[in-house]
């Protein structure tokens, strides 16, 4: 599986979201912000970390439609699989729901 779309040349992304596949928001309240935080070692190749704490960009929190989610680029995989591994395996152990994300056309 690649991690580039072809079609688009943008990296592949999916979202975490915050709810279990029952339809329950995922507690505790600042799951994605923990998760983002064990996860922000992870940052391209060159690109150190400042002082200060910041996520990775290959795994952010974020809201969508007012739901929690963290998004990831499965670029983390050319870094550290392992790491990409255990995203998925948190969402799995969790019983969270999985979303492919897609581009939108540029205007």
């Amino acid at each position: 599986m690649s991690d580039i779309d072809l079609e688009t040349g943008r990296s592949k992304e999916f979202f975490i979201l915050g709810l279990t596949n029952e339809g329950k928001v995922f507690r505790p309240s600042d799951w994605a912000e923990r998760l983002c935080g064990v996860m922000s070692c992870y940052r391209p190749p060159g690109r150190v970390g400042h002082a200060h704490i910041a996520y990775s960009p290959y795994c952010r929190p974020t809201l969508l439609n007012g739901v929690k989610c963290v998004v990831v680029d499965e670029r983390l995989r050319e870094i550290e699989p392992m790491a990409l591994k255990f995203v998925q395996n948190f969402a799995k152990d969790n019983d969270l729901q999985i979303v492919d994300a897609c581009f939108l056309p540029e205007r």
